[in-house]
């Protein structure tokens, strides 16, 4: 199948093209490079420098490409910036997200894969999080995937646009080739490893009173390979609607901190600090939709299989991406 990608310079984006070239796809990453990086881009892929500002740049993109999907990775992702700077979330990753929708319905495009977010629930009622709960964002950046979301509904319902949208929340994880490097890092396992590393004197844990066994907060994490996959298998054609995707196993902040210290075997300094606001307790996704609809199946569901390939790249590659 003939792929157009956003965000495949990115971490996730640049996993899953690796992914689709490797199983036959062809892949065009679009990406303008303000957070990924060019050498991040699998050298198997064609490349265009995304200038989504610029009026005409993702439907130009896409006519020249002639894809047979589109998958949407591309996205400001950094949940507090999202607070002091809303333009920026509703401008990226909703009116350029509209663009791209457009595009894709003036050039024929018959499936839309969506790269959403859990943080399109808000706190959640009840864990592990299954789809049919309430949607109550409460930063911009959830608010405006949900609004894209809403977006397809109804491009779907209008224009015959079939799409289908997963919502995740900690990648983590690498492939051989490709790992994570963000130019603000605010993942916790790279973080910690930086501290193995020597990058870093120390991680951080933002609060320790929660109503967890041990204090901290407990979170769900999920291999980027596995993301990938299950990008890939929402190509097929008559799969729609959104789909959770986690391990349905939580880990908390020390959890992860200690198995970072079995992996790298490592002493890792972590320094207690106030709770940050908004963050819950306890956040896990149910995948059983996606397991049982989609036959999605996660190879790396162990946190240390998810550490080690993290470790192996972050060794390789201490300094990240040199562009």
């Amino acid at each position: 199948m003939n792929v157009f990608l956003t965000g495949g310079a990115g971490y996730i984006g640049s996993v899953c093209t690796e992914e689709l070239l490797n199983a036959g796809h062809s892949v065009t990453v679009y990406d303008n490079l303000t957070e990924g990086h060019r050498s991040a881009v699998d050298s198997r892929a064609k490349f265009i420098l995304a200038k989504p500002e610029q009026e005409g740049d993702i439907l130009n993109a896409v006519k020249s490409t002639k894809p047979e999907a589109i998958m949407h990775f591309a996205a400001s992702a950094l949940v507090g910036e999202s607070m002091t700077n809303p333009k920026k979330y509703f401008h990226n990753n909703l009116v350029n997200a509209l663009k791209l929708a457009d595009a894709a319905v003036e050039c024929g495009v018959k499936k839309f894969v969506f790269s959403s977010t859990c943080a399109t629930y808000g706190p959640p009622d009840r864990v592990p999080m299954t789809e049919d709960l309430p949607q109550r964002p409460i930063n911009p950046y959830g608010e405006a995937k949900l609004m894209f979301e809403k977006v397809l509904i109804w491009y779907q319902q209008i224009y015959k646009l079939e799409f289908i949208a997963f919502r995740y929340f900690n990648a983590a994880g690498a492939s051989e080739k490709f790992g994570e490097h963000h130019r603000i890092e605010t993942h916790l396992i790279p973080n910690i490893l930086f501290v193995a590393l020597g990058k870093k004197a120390n991680c951080e844990i933002y609060g320790t009173d929660y109503p967890t066994p041990d204090g901290t907060c407990i979170r769900d994490y999920i291999h980027i390979r596995d993301l990938s996959q299950a990008h890939m298998l929402g190509l097929q054609p008559g799969k729609t609607g959104f789909y959770n995707l986690g391990n349905g196993d939580g880990y908390s902040v020390r959890q992860v901190i200690q198995m970072c210290e079995k992996v790298t075997g490592k002493k890792i300094t972590a320094i207690e600090k106030p709770r940050r606001p908004g963050d819950p307790p306890k956040l896990v996704a149910s995948a059983e939709k996606a397991i049982r609809e989609l036959g999605w199946k996660p190879q790396f569901p162990k946190l240390e299989d998810i550490v080690a390939t993290a470790w192996a790249w972050h060794k390789k590659h201490p300094d990240g991406y040199p562009d």
